[in-house]
C-alpha cells in the first residue's frame, strides 16, 4: 500500500537522509548495548527522549511516534510511548481492525497512506495531547519490532491532520527503510525496559 508523494501540491517534503538515520541508528545501538552492560544504579534510558529522536530525524511530531510491546502474557500490545497513552488501554493481538495487531501477528511492516478511511479502533485517537491541534492520523507506517527474530514490539508512526492534505507528505518506501533501520536497536532497547 505505498503511496506517492505530490510535490506540486503544497506539501512540505522533509528531506530526510540515510545518514542521519544511521546516526541515530548507531546512537540507538549505542544505548542499547549500555543497557546490555548495566551495572546496579546505572540510569535507564527514556523511552520518550528516544521517541523525540525518532520524531525528530523522520519529520514527524513528538506525539506522532507510538512504541507499543507485546505481552505475550495477556495476548495484547500496550503502549510504551506516549505517555499519554499508557494508561489508556491496550491492543488485543487478536483485534482484527488494528493496524498494530496486524503488524505484530503477520510480522510485516505497512504504509497506510489513505489511514483516516480505512476501518481502525479510534479510541486511542480520541486521546488528546498537550501540543495537539492537529486532527485525527491520515497516515501511518507500521513496522514490527524484532529481537532474535521474534516480534517483540511494534513501532507506528503517523501524520495527523484534519484531511491527508494538510497532514503532510505520504510516508514513502525510503521513510520505512529508514523507521526498519531503527527497528533492531529498539528491539535491543525493549528487551532492557519493556518488562516481559
Amino acid at each position: 500500500m505505498l503511496g506517492h508523494i505530490s510535490p506540486g501540491l503544497g506539501c512540505k517534503i522533509p528531506h530526510i537522509t540515510m545518514t542521519a538515520t544511521t546516526s541515530l541508528v548507531s546512537e540507538m545501538e549505542r544505548i542499547a548495548n549500555a543497557l546490555g552492560a548495566e551495572v546496579e544504579g546505572a540510569p535507564g534510558v527514556s523511552l520518550s527522549v528516544v521517541a523525540e529522536k525518532i520524531a525528530k530525524n523522520l519529520g514527524v511530531k513528538h506525539d506522532e511516534v507510538a512504541i507499543l510491546a507485546v505481552s505475550t502474557r495477556w495476548r495484547h500490545l500496550h503502549f510504551l510511548v506516549p505517555e499519554a497513552l499508557k494508561n489508556v488501554g491496550f491492543v488485543p493481538l487478536s483485534s482484527n481492525s488494528a493496524l498494530a495487531a496486524r503488524t505484530a501477528r503477520e510480522s510485516r511492516p505497512e504504509i497506510e497512506n489513505n489511514f483516516a478511511a480505512t476501518r481502525h479502533a479510534t479510541v486511542f485517537e480520541s486521546v488528546k495531547f498537550a501540543s495537539d491541534a492537529s486532527g485525527a492520523i491520515q497516515k501511518m507506517v507500521s513496522a514490527p519490532i524484532l529481537l532474535d527474530g521474534k516480534v517483540i514490539g511494534v513501532i507506528q508512526i503517523s501524520r495527523k491532520g484534519a484531511n491527508p492534505h494538510s497532514a503532510g507528505p505520504d510516508f514513502t518506501a525510503q521513510d520505512l527503510g529508514n523507521i526498519l533501520a531503527l527497528c533492531k536497536p529498539l528491539g535491543k532497547m525493549l528487551r532492557h525496559v519493556a518488562g516481559e
